[in-house]
């Protein structure tokens, strides 16, 4: 199943909307066939590895990180073809959330087929949470990113724009960046560093995030490149309250100005028009209301190994005091060393209360 979840990994940022999903065929202790799902309109896993093993798939067993399909999509059902290259066994990670598809495992256990699921099955949930938050939630997958000194910081006193992690970091924020629905940045980091938000990876994802900028009243210059390049790369302007003058302006840019009071409401009505995951890249105050209002789900930090001093920016200041006690401890997805810089992911969706 390992491996099946290592294999999951060569779709990323091609499969949207189907999940990674890796596939091996095992056959008297060997490995006999091998597959990951193609981008939309391709093979499945399944099909893949069951292809590749040929006749020595009969009486086999095939591990899949997903609960084989059990319906028609853009591809037929899974399970049909399980079923028809007589294998013996199946076993799962984690079953699939949509209901359009599931029941994989009720048909191929009617068709005399062993059955077994839920090995691995935290691994193979982090691989595609936002896939399984979306048959979940009404609102986006929200992962938020914050690069930081050691001393918390995530700029220095003068509030100038600057890198504070490595080559290797910034890659990695760039590949994390290609793979949502939506990019999204408050507007304070949108008018101090006038960013780009497009995805700059090799290979190119299959879908261009959308560029999100949270607005209340409109302050983003109309010169600025997001607005400029409005109508290469979508641009939504997530704002309270807009001058009618203002949202004139921005909609003859190409800009899509969407209104609602609250950042609970707006994410609600950017699901609506099909923002499934969003991937936040600052600044403080955005990190700070989306922490405050728990519409986190992944928290990515990428640490620095230097000291900005008491006077730099930092975030997550806000909020009710907490007791120590009474603080939730986060699970820990994976962490990683990129360089001199280091990488923690966090699962904010589950967490336990400390104990004395």
């Amino acid at each position: 199943m390992r491996r099946a979840l290592t294999l999951a990994l060569r779709g990323r940022g091609t499969t949207a909307p189907n999940p990674m999903v890796g596939a091996v065929v095992v056959r008297d202790g060997q490995v006999v066939g091998e597959g990951c799902t193609q981008p939309a309109g391709g093979p499945h896993a399944e099909v893949q590895a069951l292809s590749a093993a040929g006749v020595l798939a009969a009486g086999a067993s095939i591990f899949v990180s997903l609960e084989p399909c059990n319906a028609f999509g853009r591809t037929p059902p899974c399970v049909d073809a399980i079923i028809a290259a007589g294998v013996r066994r199946v076993v799962f990670a984690a079953s699939d959330p949509n209901p359009a598809m599931r029941g994989g495992a009720d048909r191929l256990r009617a068709a005399g087929i062993e059955v077994l699921g839920g090995i691995e099955a935290l691994a193979a949930l982090d691989q595609n949470p936002a896939f399984h938050h979306q048959f979940a939630s009404d609102r986006p997958f929200v992962t938020l990113k914050l690069a930081r000194t050691l001393d918390g910081a995530i700029t220095d006193s003068r509030r100038v724009p600057t890198w504070l992690t490595g080559p290797a970091a910034r890659r990695e924020v760039h590949r994390q960046a290609a793979e949502p629905a939506g990019v999204a940045v408050g507007v304070g980091t949108a008018i101090a560093d006038d960013p780009q938000l497009t995805a700059r990876t090799l290979p190119r994802p299959r879908t261009t995030p959308a560029r999100i900028v949270f607005d209340r009243t409109g302050r983003l210059p109309l010169d600025s490149h997001l607005v400029r390049t409005a109508r290469e790369t979508p641009v939504l302007l997530v704002a309270t309250h807009l001058e009618a003058h203002r949202r004139s302006a921005f909609e003859a840019s190409g800009v899509h100005v969407m209104l609602a009071d609250g950042l609970e409401a707006q994410l609600l009505m950017l699901r609506a028009t099909g923002i499934g995951s969003i991937y936040c890249e600052g600044g403080a105050a955005l990190a700070d209301a989306l922490l405050g209002a728990g519409l986190v789900d992944r928290l990515v930090i990428f640490t620095a190994p230097v000291r900005l001093g008491a006077n730099a920016l930092r975030p997550l200041q806000s909020g009710a005091h907490v007791p120590v006690e009474h603080t939730a401890r986060h699970r820990l997805v994976s962490h990683r060393r990129l360089g001199d810089d280091l990488m923690a992911i966090y699962d904010l969706t589950s967490s336990v209360h400390r104990t004395r």
